[in-house]
C-alpha cells in the first residue's frame, strides 16, 4: 500500500506544475546559500562572544562607568547576534572610557537662574578581536586611531521637574546605542 502523499502525487509526478516547482526548489535552495537574513546580514560572521570590562570612568560622576557597561550590554545583546561574556578570552574585546561629563547651561531666567540644561558624557570606545584587529572602525573620518570617539547629551529643564539623573540616565542609553551602532559592517 502507498502512502497518502505518493497517492497525491502519482498524477502531478510527470507534469509541467511538478517539475517546475522541482526546478524552483533546487535554484532557491542552492542560491541562498551564502546568503545572510534578518539583522545577522550587517554584523560580522566570525565574531561570536564579546567581551565587554567594566567602562572606566575619569569624571566624579563615580557610577557612569558601571551604568554604561550595563547599558552597553543590554543593547548588545538585544540588537546584535553577539554574546556578552565575562571571559577575556572571548572572540572581541569591546573597551570604552568616559572621558567627560557635563552640564552646560542652554537658557537662564531673569534671575540668572538656569532654565534649560544639557547633560553631556563624552566617551572613548574600541573593538579589537581576540587576533588585535580593529573591528571598530571610524566611517566619517577615516584614522590610525585605535579609539573612537562619541558624545551624546541630553536636554532637561529643572523648573519642569526633569533632574540632571533622568537626563544623564537617557545620555547613557542613547550612548550605547550610537557605540552598538558602530559595530555594524559597512557597506
Amino acid at each position: 500500500m502507498r502512502d497518502p502523499v505518493s497517492n497525491f502525487l502519482t498524477p502531478y509526478r510527470h507534469g509541467p506544475l511538478f517539475l517546475l516547482l522541482l526546478a524552483a526548489s533546487t535554484l532557491l535552495s542552492a542560491g541562498c546559500v551564502t546568503y545572510r537574513f534578518g539583522s545577522a546580514a550587517i554584523f560580522r560572521t566570525g565574531i561570536r562572544t564579546i567581551h565587554v570590562p567594566i567602562v572606566r570612568n575619569d569624571t566624579f560622576r563615580h557610577d557612569l562607568g558601571i551604568r554604561l557597561t550595563e547599558a552597553i550590554t543590554n543593547e548588545i545583546e538585544n540588537r546584535t547576534p553577539y554574546k556578552v561574556t565575562g571571559d577575556p578570552n572571548a572572540d572581541s574585546t569591546l573597551t570604552c572610557r568616559v572621558t567627560r561629563q557635563t552640564k552646560q547651561v542652554l537658557s537662564e531666567a531673569d534671575t540668572d537662574d538656569p532654565r534649560a540644561l544639557n547633560a553631556v558624557i563624552s566617551v572613548r570606545s574600541s573593538w579589537v578581536s581576540r587576533e588585535g584587529e580593529l573591528l571598530m572602525q571610524n566611517s566619517v573620518v577615516p584614522s590610525d586611531d585605535i579609539s573612537i570617539s562619541f558624545a551624546q547629551e541630553s536636554r532637561f529643564v529643572p523648573e519642569a521637574g526633569q533632574s540632571v539623573g533622568l537626563a544623564t540616565q537617557a545620555a547613557i542609553e542613547q550612548l550605547a546605542s550610537s557605540i552598538v551602532s558602530q559595530m555594524e559592517l559597512r557597506w
